[in-house]
């Protein structure tokens, strides 16, 4: 009997040990210690000794994985991101963002004769055709790299967008499409810019990236999906027209310092300073810089949601031989509303010496006088489940200036889109489109076209 107790006694002891380098064996050994002494085996003199040795156990040593984890600083960790493709290196995060489209376009305009002769008009001309092309988005790949410094957010951001189709190279990127053997497409580097900013203070933006005036009307746009008005099918481009210039101007990617402020509610302002453009024709080189702002307001209550917005822009034209020094400018006003599956988005734009299509471009007659535009669009969406319909209808204006006699000159562009979409995955929709455009002159010629698309979009 005293032999077996003896070795419970040993056997306890190195179990009290373990207990002693393992703290959340402490209760169990307790219970054991305490049956033991309840069934005979140890005294309270025994049971006392073992406790006393558990209570003087050294603390345990750190397991070597723990040991290596705890020696390893946090600058030299690498870890996926919460959400999106990236990772954190450290206190830096690395992350990527893309799209890729690709349709097929059936266009239909009308024969190119004189009547149908509009200059500045954007309804196809010409036989029928076909083509596999990218839409009013080229493909892109973003990369972000970003990290809080001495209490800054800062950043810097490049977006490449490579398109698929084919083109002459010449006038850039996105210039005139050849479907020809041995051609390349073009890669179209709009964005190259840093960020740095705090919650209360705001952000500061240096660099290349898109406007402010007209932003918020192609953002808002159901086109910017798909393809809208092609702006010629037979050697497609790297990018349709959507509804640039049939509803609103082409923000454009601009070199600029912009400030945009923290949110105050629903409200956040942006302003700034831009690399002045040229009037398309003229050859000046303006002393002054373009200026732009925007301001927009979110809210939600009871289940609807309400995105409003403003921007304007100006800039002064210097003198270029006898035509006059100008200043052109212009102002836009939108709204996009929502509740359960229902979306509706306003927008109307209005300026002098602006321009259509382009900043800028056809601002004014041959004598330097700036002229008049205006558009607007409508547009309307319900989606129900991975299913969307949508519609719009918009229209661009560019006026004559008093006295002005030039009856091919544009006087508007319309177009009507219809389109369905299926979320065939959280990456994938699946797009067709119906597209009927019509280009007026101010005198009586005219110009229709008709266009059906079908493809995919994916976005990661």
């Amino acid at each position: 009997m005293k032999a077996r107790k003896a070795r419970l006694f040993a056997a306890v002891a190195s179990i009290c040990m373990v207990a002693g380098a393992c703290p959340a064996w402490a209760d169990p050994t307790d219970d054991l210690l305490m049956k033991l002494k309840e069934k005979g085996i140890l005294t309270d003199a025994e049971v006392q000794e073992l406790s006393a040795r558990k209570a003087s156990a050294p603390a345990p040593a750190a397991a070597p994985q723990e040991a290596a984890a705890n020696a390893l600083d946090d600058k030299h960790l690498v870890r996926m991101m919460d959400k999106g493709v990236g990772i954190q290196i450290g206190d830096v995060n690395l992350a990527f963002s893309g799209s890729v489209n690709g349709f097929y376009v059936h266009d239909s305009g009308d024969t190119p004769t004189a009547n149908h002769t509009v200059a500045g008009g954007l309804a196809s001309i010409g036989p029928k055709s076909s083509s596999v092309r990218n839409g009013l988005l080229p493909g892109f790949l973003k990369v972000d790299v970003t990290s809080k410094q001495l209490g800054w957010d800062v950043g810097a951001h490049f977006g490449m967008y490579p398109g698929i189709n084919s083109v002459s190279g010449v006038g850039g990127a996105n210039s005139a499409g050849t479907p020809q053997a041995l051609a390349t497409a073009g890669i179209d580097f709009r964005q190259t810019y840093l960020t740095f900013g705090r919650a209360n203070v705001g952000e500061f933006k240096i660099g290349r990236d898109i406007g402010l005036f007209g932003s918020e009307a192609i953002l808002n746009d159901i086109t910017l999906l798909s393809v809208g008005p092609t702006g010629g099918n037979a050697a497609p481009s790297n990018t349709s027209l959507g509804r640039i210039g049939l509803g609103y101007i082409y923000t454009d990617f601009q070199p600029q310092i912009t400030y945009t402020t923290p949110k105050f509610g629903g409200f956040q302002g942006s302003i700034g300073v831009f690399q002045p453009l040229v009037t398309i024709g003229n050859s000046e080189v303006n002393k002054n810089p373009g200026f732009q702002a925007k301001v927009t307001y979110d809210f939600a209550s009871g289940g609807f949601t309400g995105h409003l917005w403003a921007s304007g822009i100006t800039q002064k034209h210097d003198v270029v031989g006898t035509l006059p020094s100008y200043t052109g400018g212009g102002f836009d006003v939108g709204a996009k509303l929502g509740y359960a599956g229902f979306s509706v988005v306003g927008y109307y734009y209005d300026g002098k010496g602006l321009g259509t299509t382009g900043l800028f471009i056809l601002s004014t007659d041959g004598l330097g006088r700036k002229r008049h535009s205006n558009g607007w669009y409508a547009q309307a969406t319900y989606t129900a489940g991975k299913f969307t319909l949508g519609g719009s209808y918009g229209l661009s204006h560019l006026e004559l200036t008093p006295g002005e006699v030039n009856p091919t000159l544009l006087d508007k562009n319309s177009a009507w889109v219809a389109q369905g979409r299926y979320s065939l995955t959280p990456w994938v929709t699946l797009i067709s489109e119906y597209v009927h455009t019509k280009s007026t002159a101010h005198g009586p010629n005219e110009a229709n076209s008709n266009m059906l698309a079908t493809g995919a979009i994916l976005f990661f």
